[in-house]
């Protein structure tokens, strides 16, 4: 068992990643189930895992994993839907990535739309298409924002129930 002092330590350190895993979803691409599942993945690797905190963990680290692909999926199944090709999704991460560092997460994600804008204008030479790829992307990044949002609060409320509940 640890020392109490040290228990409300780590406790107040495992929230406020928690905290700032889920308001940090409102940052477009900050990685806000990775921090909120390393926060009790912490907690449990210092309190220690028992038989059921195990299985919540597992149950937890799989909700990560199948939100981190959801993501991902929403994301361009939107463009994909409007014809989108991969080619200007490629191009459309990369220019995310590199928007990222020389802006911010918005500026990346603004070049990440022109990028398939600009790409599918190339392509299809139809700026009504073009656009329309680019909308299809930023409703999928709406429907991703919304499947993070209920992965995170999946995750913490089975952290909760591991909290509370089992000891």
């Amino acid at each position: 068992m640890l020392d109490p002092v040290l228990y409300q330590t780590l406790l107040i350190v495992v929230i406020l990643g928690i905290v700032v895993g889920f308001f940090g979803q409102a940052i477009p691409f900050f990685p806000s189930l990775l921090v909120i599942w390393l926060s009790i993945f912490g907690y449990g690797l210092l309190t220690g895992f028992t038989w059921l905190s195990g299985i919540l963990f597992a149950a937890i680290s799989l909700i990560m994993l199948g939100g981190s692909l959801l993501e991902q999926v929403l994301m361009s199944a939107g463009a994909r839907k409007q014809g989108a090709s991969w080619l200007a999704l490629g191009i459309s991460l990369l220019a995310l990535l590199v928007g990222s560092l020389l802006w911010t997460p918005l500026g990346g994600l603004a070049a990440s739309f022109a990028a398939v804008f600009v790409v599918e204008l190339v392509r299809l030479r139809d700026m009504k298409r073009a656009l329309a790829s680019a909308k299809g992307m930023a409703l999928g990044c709406g429907w991703s924002a919304l499947a993070r949002l209920g992965v995170n609060l999946a995750m913490i409320g089975l952290w909760l129930a591991w909290f509370l509940w089992i000891k």
